[in-house]
């Protein structure tokens, strides 16, 4: 199948926008795979890279571009929420401004996440925050946060251009992606590797509050497929959406099956959190041995694991969980086995060496 449209996937390299990528080439569209670093290993997507922080090197990189639709999943991520707004704000600006002359854009969609209700990593948490499920119609808070400033970014384009845009809260993405700093499915994989070779067990590192409580995720790919439907359904312009898999669970359901699935012995929650940045301390030799021993893609641990955003995804001493209201009334029915979507994860990791076998 082939069509008309051309996609300009911003950040095709990383978890959602690789998916988005496959999902989309899989469909017959023809996509622009930009990233700053490497190529997209997507076959029959055409590689785009260009730095988003330089104007000017960006409008070169998409001189002759002629996007339909513009997917942006990339942020860039600073020291302060400050720097945060200012960098990610001005990708938005940037970006959209070097798509601008060809005057063919149709729809922006723009991924963020559950920082929307919950606040910015400065202020994370804090104050009074929405009861759950988080609804799409929430105000904002009264904080910083450079997802409202992307948002802004988009609105202001799409009145002045005259494109429709919508904006995807997704929450922890399952999915791979080499040198993603975001990345749990994967960091869970490595954390268990590391466990299976020193002979430790797998010990939840989160809070009781993330053990006890309900919770959901995000699979890549129904992200992707989610992205596609809100680009190509007039019910879906200019709305903002929440993207979950559409099942809830509990940590201590969850844990001891990932660790079934991992060749490993589960531990729960005891008393505190146990972060991974603390368990997984001097534990880069141990991966680099066994990236030799098995042929492994990434000797790097600090390329596979992302033991920082896993701790404070599991952390978190508030409940997290969303409505997709947005998404029904307009007509999306997309649904993801969250535990399905772990082991298909982990099964892709070993087939493509990233993580090592079971035995």
């Amino acid at each position: 199948m082939t069509t008309d449209q051309t996609a300009l996937v911003v950040g095709a390299t990383g978890i959602t926008g690789r998916a988005l990528t496959q999902q989309l080439v899989d469909d017959g569209w023809t996509v622009l795979a930009l990233s700053r670093r490497s190529a997209t290993d997507v076959d029959g997507a055409i590689p785009v890279q260009a730095d988003l922080t330089d104007p000017e090197s960006l409008a070169a990189a998409l001189a002759d571009a002629r996007p339909t639709h513009v997917f942006l999943t990339a942020w860039i991520r600073q020291e302060t929420e400050a720097r945060n707004i200012e960098v990610n704000s001005a990708i938005v600006r940037h970006l959209l401004d070097a798509v601008r002359p060809a005057g063919t854009v149709r729809h922006v969609a723009l991924v963020t996440g559950l920082k929307h209700y919950l606040g910015p990593f400065e202020a994370y948490g804090q104050g009074d925050l929405p009861d759950t499920p988080f609804h799409e119609d929430e105000e904002r808070l009264p904080y910083p946060n450079f997802y409202y400033d992307q948002e802004d970014e988009v609105f202001a384009a799409a009145e002045r251009d005259g494109f429709t845009w919508s904006v995807h809260r997704s929450h922890t993405v399952i999915g791979h992606a080499v040198g993603n700093a975001m990345n749990m499915a994967q960091t869970l994989a490595a954390q268990a590797a590391i466990c299976r070779e020193t002979g430790q067990k797998f010990v939840f590192p989160g809070s009781r509050t993330q053990w006890d409580g309900l919770t959901d995720m995000t699979d890549a790919g129904l992200l992707a497929e989610h992205l596609r439907w809100a680009a190509t359904t007039p019910a879906a312009a200019d709305t903002p959406f929440n993207v979950v898999n559409g099942d809830v669970f509990r940590w201590r359901w969850m844990w001891p099956r990932l660790a079934e699935a991992l060749g490993v012995e589960p531990a729960g929650f005891k008393g505190a959190p146990r972060p991974l940045e603390g368990q997984m301390v001097g534990t880069e030799d141990v991966w680099a041995k066994l990236a030799s021993e098995h042929g492994l893609l990434e000797p790097d641990l600090e390329r596979v694991a992302s033991w920082w955003h896993t701790d404070g995804d599991l952390g978190r001493d508030i409940e997290c969980l969303t409505d997709m209201r947005n998404s029904r009334v307009a007509g999306f029915t997309g649904y993801r086995s969250t535990l399905d979507a772990f082991l298909a994860v982990f099964d892709t990791l070993r087939a493509e060496r990233i993580v090592p076998p079971l035995s």
